[in-house]
């Protein structure tokens, strides 16, 4: 089968298209013919080798230790192990792999049995495969760290991306009162997704403008956590799911700092995987989610794929379609 590996750390150009047995699934997994995989930022992370902490963290010190990529999977099962009992071929199913042996960047992925869920019937393989990491950072910041309820005044900084798409519309679902912000190109579609109000960075600082918030969800670009501590209402809460590193280490590091006892809170997350999928594709079956997808790759593209992603910038996710 054809896969996409990854050697060394360094460029995407570092990327290779190899041919690699089908896997055997174990006692407890099932094995996944995969239809489509998106780019994740955790993927990109693995083919940098930074920050190196990640590499202390179980990615691999000198070398990646999982060399063929992909954890976000979307596709039909072929066939099941012996324990099996949720699962049964012929089922259409996503999820995450980054707590298993990742590899969905292939043809064939084996995958535990509870890694997956059933897709979303009305959703197709490429969108599906863009649900698992991204809707889940989003709904467990929203909803577990940042107490999200009607009336509430939400910002998502960073709307158009990945996370921050799947943000605003849940955001909105919730009942909250979304303003987003983002680049001057993505303003009618984040407008689109439910934002009540659009912020364009270029143009206007959402800090200066006087306008306070209840709930604050950063997950791209850069911005000090102090501006994002100025912009919140006195009982306000901070979430960072993303962005520059210095964004997600000052959220980390300062956060606890910045956070008041009786006050507002300020801090980052970290995504539970596969924690509420069954409620994604609920939410999706039911109208209240789609996917916004930046572009459709195959597996030989990888390099070409990588290489925009490393760059920022994309609206929505990035998939490959993998026949």
């Amino acid at each position: 089968m054809k896969a996409v590996e990854c050697k060394r750390y360094g460029t995407p150009e570092n990327l290779e298209i190899i041919d690699v047995e089908k896997p055997v699934p174990g006692a407890n997994e099932v094995l996944v013919r995969v239809h489509a995989a998106s780019i994740t930022y955790s993927n990109l992370i693995l083919i940098r080798g930074k920050p190196f902490i990640a590499r202390m963290m179980g990615l691999g010190l000198m070398r990646p230790k999982f060399r063929i990529l992909g954890s976000d999977v979307a596709g039909v099962i072929e066939s099941v192990g012996a324990d099996v009992s949720s699962l049964k071929p012929g089922d259409e199913v996503f999820g995450d792999l980054s707590n298993a042996s990742r590899g969905s960047f292939a043809e064939f992925v084996c995958a535990p049995e509870n890694a997956l869920a059933l897709k979303p019937a009305n959703a197709d393989f490429v969108q599906a495969a863009a649900l698992p990491e991204a809707s889940l950072v989003a709904l467990q910041a929203l909803r577990d760290h940042g107490k999200i309820r009607a009336g509430m005044e939400v910002l998502i900084y960073g709307a158009s991306g990945g996370i921050g798409s799947y943000a605003v519309q849940l955001a909105r679902y919730f009942g909250a009162h979304v303003t987003a912000v983002c680049g001057p190109s993505n303003l009618e579609v984040v407008k689109s997704l439910g934002a009540d109000q659009v912020i364009d960075y270029t143009k206007d600082d959402f800090v200066s403008s006087g306008a306070r918030y209840d709930l604050i969800v950063s997950t791209a670009g850069y911005r000090h956590i102090r501006d994002y501590k100025k912009a919140l209402n006195p009982e306000g809460i901070y979430v960072s799911t993303g962005g520059h590193m210095k964004q997600i280490f000052q959220a980390m590091l300062l956060g606890p700092l910045y956070s008041e006892k009786k006050g507002r809170k300020l801090g980052s997350m970290l995504v539970k995987i596969n924690e509420g999928l069954d409620t994604i594709r609920t939410l999706y079956e039911e109208g209240h989610l789609k996917t916004l997808v930046h572009k459709v790759y195959s597996l030989d593209q990888a390099v070409e794929a990588f290489t925009e992603y490393s760059k920022g910038h994309t609206r929505g996710k990035m998939v490959f379609a993998i026949k």
